[in-house]
């Protein structure tokens, strides 16, 4: 995309000064852009003054660059009166031009536009570039939609009324008879069509024409005002036949197909709005004498406890206090069996406490909710754009030009054929009408829509429209073990200790040495060892090796094989069993000793086999990333039917050996669930992270899994696969329309009703076809 030139003056603001040298560097950094004339850096302000003409995100990477950064803000907008691909670009372009904007996306099947820019801008100067383009900014709620749906219904009534005897006519010419009605008749039916209900067509046309551009209300306007001006001059002129009804009529077809659109663009949205009507309205609050006061849900606090009666949504995300109930979390995680919730249990906002009472401390409120957070990666993913959305861009900014150029020559071609006036001006209205390019506009957002919507209902969150054509593509899927294709939640199965080290020792120091961590097998180790157990000094974790401290007086180890290779201690005679994880515990001194060889094993996921085996019938490959030893690593992997394994690996060496794979050509997703899968999530062309992993690795992927079930890692391949799938067939449709459409009414062959009327079912085709993934599940 070309970069707007910026005014002569831009203020840009800066984060992370803090003295008058960090003014100068960011001064010299500003001033090395190309473009830029000058740049004066105010320490107090944090601002600085830019002149010339230097690219924005030049001067935001200039300032990132030298150790600053740019703050910048997010606007959502809903914008009124976007009829096609055409008057999306144009917003685009209009808010792309206001100064300090970095990037701006409209989407037109959710009316909607989402714009970065650097902190400073004002929604109201968005606005104004919005109405000066010609469109209006609005709240796209659904309590704003509902009048507008009414509008559109009573339009399509009141054309369908006023060009019913227009349809009889034509019946009755089918039959050789002569229902028409009189000329003047004629007359006073079209007129309030073309020019009350078709007014719009006008606005918009000029709103367009005063922005150097044209879309499709102005091809509607050109050619049903030819068509009603022709009929006018035969009616002064006192022709029989008269073609008021193809004004008429087209109109009516193209308010039909707009109708139509507005109740499916209401339906791809539904996701979002299903999600956020979860949120319960009213909390039951305990106050400090432990009695319960109705609350307003907004007024809750981190920190406060709510009651949660049975067959009641919880209004927060929380930790149950008190109580046991089954929880039906299905609305947000696509999970249909209850799950258990006891104290300590994390529970989420919008899901419904089923049969006991619970008494729930909130940990997060508002946007910070599971709930919240959910609707907004779905928003953002229905109004990201695909790439290959910029090839209809690209079309689209050309065709009403190229179309009007069309219909020009079709004019002036039949006028001199011979054809007259009459059949000339009908054949070049109907190239007008055919061309409107509604479908070219709808086939990608719409389909996207309907896709991430129905994906979020079955709990498969994707971030964005690039992340679907990446998943769509791939060819490899690596899993990591623990946590994602194992339940995550070891046992301690075997304690093998070194000749004169008893097994309660053993599990007293391991359980020392581990008391502070949250790590799977540390949990393993403390419920094994049970009751007291002696402070530890000196603590230190060891990233992908293990762990270290002071025990007793005594410096010990435990962690992985590579830990006890490296402390250079013996194993005693100790071997561990091949479906065990081992960790050694280990005496460091100057003759370093094994002292115990702990053995956990983790359960397989119920769903990871049939997931294995899935991703087989699509035709894509999975493997194994695991810490474990090759020989814990091979066994999980036998037993799920994974025949690609690597195993001993740091977090760093999971990244290496994705791009490795990615090296020899091959598309891979990375599933995984933990801090140390991050690398790897970001080094794939996919990212797919367990819901129940870290806010680190959801951030780091594409894909997120609401529940962690693998079964979930196909489906959203599926899901994926069918949204492209339908957006090529959709853009199919909406360009083969026009290549067959257009060739027809220039020869004559389409007359300007049957025009608007395949213009409508293209349309309307071409949404159908997209819902049809509304119906998708796993």
């Amino acid at each position: 995309m070309p970069e707007a030139p910026l005014p002569a003056t831009l203020s840009l603001p800066i984060a992370g000064m803090t003295c008058a040298t960090c003014a100068q560097r960011v001064e010299r950094a500003l001033s090395r852009v190309p473009g830029v004339l000058g740049a004066r850096v105010n320490l107090a302000t944090e601002r600085a003054a830019v002149e010339g003409g230097a690219p924005l995100p030049a001067l935001v990477e200039a300032v990132t660059r030298a150790g600053y950064s740019v703050p910048e803000a997010r606007f959502d907008l809903g914008i009124g009166g976007m009829t096609c691909a055409t008057c999306a670009g144009r917003v685009e372009r209009a808010l792309r031009r206001v100064p300090g904007v970095l990037e701006a996306q409209v989407n037109l099947a959710s009316e909607r536009a989402t714009v970065r820019a650097v902190a400073g801008v004002e929604a109201a100067a968005l606005g104004e570039a919005i109405r000066r383009a010609g469109y209006e900014l609005r709240e796209s709620t659904p309590e704003r939609r509902a009048p507008e749906g009414g509008r559109e219904r009573r339009d399509l009534l009141l054309a369908a009324l006023l060009s019913a005897p227009f349809f009889l006519g034509m019946i009755g010419m089918a039959f050789g008879r002569d229902w028409m009605p009189g000329g003047w008749v004629q007359l006073a039916l079209a007129a309030p069509v073309q020019f009350w209900l078709g007014a719009r067509f006008y606005r918009a046309g000029w709103a367009a024409l005063r922005a150097g551009t044209g879309n499709m209300d102005l091809l509607v306007a050109l050619g049903t005002s030819a068509a009603f001006g022709l009929s006018l001059w035969g009616l002064l002129r006192g022709w029989h036949h008269l073609y008021f009804e193809a004004s008429a009529v087209v109109i009516l077809f193209i308010l039909l197909g707009k109708y139509l659109e507005a109740r499916a663009r209401r339906a791809t949205g539904a996701a979002i709005e299903a999600l956020l009507a979860l949120r319960p309205q009213v909390a039951r609050r305990l106050a400090a004498d432990g009695r319960e006061e109705e609350v307003p849900a907004a007024a809750l606090a981190v920190g406060d406890r709510v009651v949660v009666r049975p067959g009641e949504r919880i209004p927060a995300d929380g930790v149950v206090r008190e109580g046991e109930a089954g929880v039906d979390e299905s609305a947000l995680t696509g999970e249909s069996r209850a799950v258990e919730r006891g104290p300590g249990g994390k529970v989420a906002t919008g899901t419904v406490a089923l049969d006991g009472r619970l008494v729930v401390e909130v940990r997060a409120v508002g946007a910070e909710t599971v709930l919240a957070r959910t609707a907004a990666l779905v928003a953002a993913a229905q109004a990201s754009r695909a790439p290959v959305q910029r090839l209809v861009d690209r079309v689209s900014a050309v065709f009403v030009p190229v179309v009007i150029g069309i219909a020009a020559l079709t004019l002036v071609g039949w006028l001199l054929a011979g054809a007259g006036a009459e059949a000339a001006v009908l054949r070049a209205v109907a190239v007008l009408v055919i061309a409107c390019p509604c479908a070219l506009g709808l086939a990608t957002p719409a389909a996207i829509m309907a896709g991430t919507g129905a994906a979020a209902r079955a709990g498969i969150l994707i971030r964005d429209a690039e992340a679907i054509e990446r998943a769509g593509a791939i060819d490899l899927v690596a899993f990591d073990k623990t946590g994602t294709l194992t339940e995550g939640r070891p046992r301690l199965a075997a304690v093998r200790t070194a000749p004169g080290v008893t097994e309660a020792e053993a599990l007293r120091l391991a359980a020392a040495l581990q008391a502070g961590s949250e790590h799977p097998l540390a949990r393993a180790v403390l419920e094994r060892a049970g009751g007291a157990v002696p402070p530890v000094a000196e603590f230190r974790a060891l990233p992908g090796r293990g762990v270290s401290g002071m025990v007793e007086g005594r410096t010990l180890l435990l962690g992985s094989p590579r830990l006890l290779a490296e402390s250079g201690a013996d194993a005693a005679g100790l071997a561990a069993a091949e479906t065990f994880t081992p960790a050694w515990l280990i005496e460091a001194g100057p003759q370093p000793r094994v002292l115990a060889l702990l053995g956990f094993e983790d359960a397989e996921r119920p769903g990871a086999a049939p997931a294995i085996a899935e991703l087989s019938r699509l035709g894509v490959r999975a493997a194994m990333l695991s810490g474990d030893s090759p020989a814990v690593a091979g066994a999980m992997a036998a037993r799920l039917g994974i025949a690609e394994v690597a195993a001993g690996l740091l977090p760093a060496d999971k990244a290496e050996r994705v791009a490795a794979w990615r090296a020899t050509g091959q598309r891979v997703a990375m599933v995984g669930d933990g801090v140390n899968d991050a690398p790897a999530l970001a080094a794939a062309d996919l990212g797919i992270a367990m819901g129940s992993g870290t806010d680190i690795a959801i951030q780091a992927a594409g894909i997120t899994l609401l529940r962690s079930d693998p079964a979930l890692v196909p489906a959203a391949l599926q899901v994926t696969r069918r949204t492209l799938r339908t957006i090529r067939q959709n853009l199919g449709w909406a360009f083969g329309y026009n290549l067959i459409g257009l060739p027809l009414a220039a020869f004559g062959l389409l007359s300007p009703m049957l025009a608007g009327a395949a213009m409508a079912f293209s349309s309307v085709s071409v949404l159908a076809n997209a819902l049809r993934l509304a119906r998708w599940r796993p």
